[in-house]
């Protein structure tokens, strides 16, 4: 970080349990340097027991603002004082502006899971996606892909309190736009096979992977996987997961999440500053260290 940390330093920072792993710090303070401003950016490991003295801890700091990720997304909407109009689609909250002691929650990952796409080439309007997973991430991505035109998605979810709450976003979604979704139990492997079998695009937003390459796929079989099935996965560390790896043996086009962190952490970066993130020199700089 180029920065010099003074007196008049603002701070903004994420919050998540883990948080040690996060390349946002990384990503954010790229930016706050490449606009010179007089700011730095920090990762909190914080408790869920945690999280109501930490958001309160936005306004005692004047922080300008944070991120927000796992398990934090859902549980930190009670704490805020407004939701921006996508927050409330969604669900869920992965950044926080503090205007003035006014906390407001935005979700800005289903935008950075398009804007990833799109740098790949890749076009969501008519096709089909499977996405495993029904958590905050997920969820972001499932409303963003219907309101720019996918066909159909297909949910993927063990039974839980997320699971029910897909219900009711479904619903939603099915009376606010055109796309075909369904939910389908993670006990059912035939119809998750059928499911993938019928897909244009597989996509894991579960936490299956995260940290360390995993011996196990999120809610499908290898067998699932095809050449002509394009795989992405929401995890950027590690770079390849054993879900990537797995499509990548087969040949089939993969992508991780990086790029999804970084245009969403550009859309917060724009949220807090009003300033553009130099997205091509931080993702350029981010492939180039990486170890993974």
């Amino acid at each position: 970080m180029g920065n010099k940390i003074t007196g008049q330093t603002q701070l903004a920072g994420l919050i998540a349990h883990p948080a040690r792993h996060s390349i946002s710090p990384k990503i954010q303070n790229m930016a706050f340097t490449h606009n010179k401003m007089d700011a730095c950016y920090l990762a909190f490991d914080v408790l869920p027991e945690n999280l109501k003295d930490s958001i309160e801890g936005i306004r005692s700091l004047n922080l300008i603002g944070v991120n927000l990720s796992m398990p934090h997304k859902q549980a930190v909407i009670p704490l805020l004082d407004e939701l921006s109009p996508e927050a409330q689609l969604i669900g869920a909250v992965n950044t926080i502006v503090n205007q003035k002691g006014k906390l407001i929650g935005y979700n800005t990952d289903g935008i950075g899971f398009i804007q990833s796409l799109t740098e790949e080439g890749i076009d969501i309007v008519g096709k089909k996606m499977v996405l495993l997973g029904t958590g905050g991430a997920a969820t972001a991505i499932m409303c963003q892909a219907a309101l720019d035109g996918i066909a159909s998605i297909a949910i993927i979810s063990r039974h839980g309190e997320n699971y029910e709450k897909a219900k009711q976003k479904i619903a939603t979604l099915l009376e606010a736009t055109t796309c075909q979704i369904q939910l389908i139990s993670a006990e059912h492997e035939t119809e998750i096979s059928k499911a993938c079998q019928d897909a244009d695009l597989l996509v894991n937003a579960t936490n299956v992977g995260m940290g360390e390459p995993s011996v196990a796929l999120p809610f499908i079989k290898r067998e699932d996987l095809r050449t002509n099935l394009i795989v992405i996965d929401i995890i950027y560390y590690p770079k390849e997961t054993y879900l990537l790896q797995c499509a990548r043996e087969i040949g089939a086009q993969t992508v991780n999440g990086l790029g999804m962190l970084v245009h969403q952490g550009a859309k917060a970066f724009e949220l807090w500053t009003g300033k553009q993130m130099p997205t091509d020199l931080v993702k350029q700089s981010l492939e180039e260290n990486s170890n993974n």
